[in-house]
């Protein structure tokens, strides 16, 4: 790859992945919606935009920029079901956990450690 390809995708991703924060925050700004509920609703879209095959064209596109969003994991979970259901319907069940499984595992992994480390605190202390 040459060093202008390189150049191209970082700014792919930044304008898709800006995009997205930016929608993200414009409904934070306007809206009464709590995180969660916001998180909820970006995560379906990926759900949703996977389903119309929407979201892989972006995926292809912009990479890193699609992928990392919390719309991202959306897409995640709804192509492992896709491929999933490729095979029957128990791997339709399972499938987006299986697709997911190594990114949650890391989490948990890593929230667990840093909990080793660091000594938790109530943000008014």
């Amino acid at each position: 790859m040459e060093f202008v390809d390189i150049i191209l995708a970082f700014l792919k991703a930044f304008a898709v992945g800006g995009l997205i924060c930016m929608i993200a925050q414009i409904v934070i700004n306007f809206t009464d919606l709590t995180a969660g509920k916001i998180l909820v609703i970006f995560m379906l879209a990926g759900i949703a935009l996977t389903a119309l095959g929407l979201y892989q064209p972006l995926v292809e596109f912009a990479g890193a920029g699609a992928t990392v969003p919390i719309s991202g994991f959306g897409y995640l979970l709804a192509n492992g079901a896709m491929r999933g259901a490729q095979e029957g319907l128990f791997e339709a069940l399972t499938g987006s956990l299986a697709a997911a499984s190594a990114g949650i595992s890391a989490a948990v992994i890593f929230s667990f450690i840093m909990a080793l480390i660091f000594k938790s605190h109530t943000k008014y202390n």
